[in-house]
């Protein structure tokens, strides 16, 4: 995934936090807010340490992260999103956390429609 399709700094995750929407399900929670000035989505991942030792965290990411790579055309701009893997993604495979993750976007609208 591109840089500039990522959300790295604190300000701005805490920024999406207290100003966005939020939805989840029970393996995944999304935030969201507008930002009109971009011409692209970001996304930022957060993974907890109660979730798993560091290899299991970083597959969840890398699974995430592809999952909106093939995504990209889909998904809806100027938006910036906030991922937050909440604890059964540590026994989920790829496809799983993708299918969790357009069920996320689906229902908040956050993808075009076909």
């Amino acid at each position: 995934m591109k840089k500039e399709f990522r959300i790295k700094k604190n300000e701005a995750f805490q920024y999406v936090f207290k100003n966005g929407k939020t939805f989840a399900n029970r393996q995944l929670v999304i935030y969201y807010v507008r930002e009109p000035e971009q011409t692209h989505f970001r996304i930022g991942l957060s993974v907890g340490k109660k979730i798993g030792n560091a290899v299991t965290r970083n597959r969840i990411k890398r699974y995430l992260r592809q999952s909106f790579q093939e995504l990209e055309d889909e998904i809806r701009f100027p938006y910036d999103i906030v991922i937050i893997a909440r604890q059964p993604t540590k026994d989920m495979d790829f496809h799983q956390i993708k299918k969790s993750l357009i069920h996320l976007l689906y229902k908040e609208r956050l993808l075009k429609k076909k």
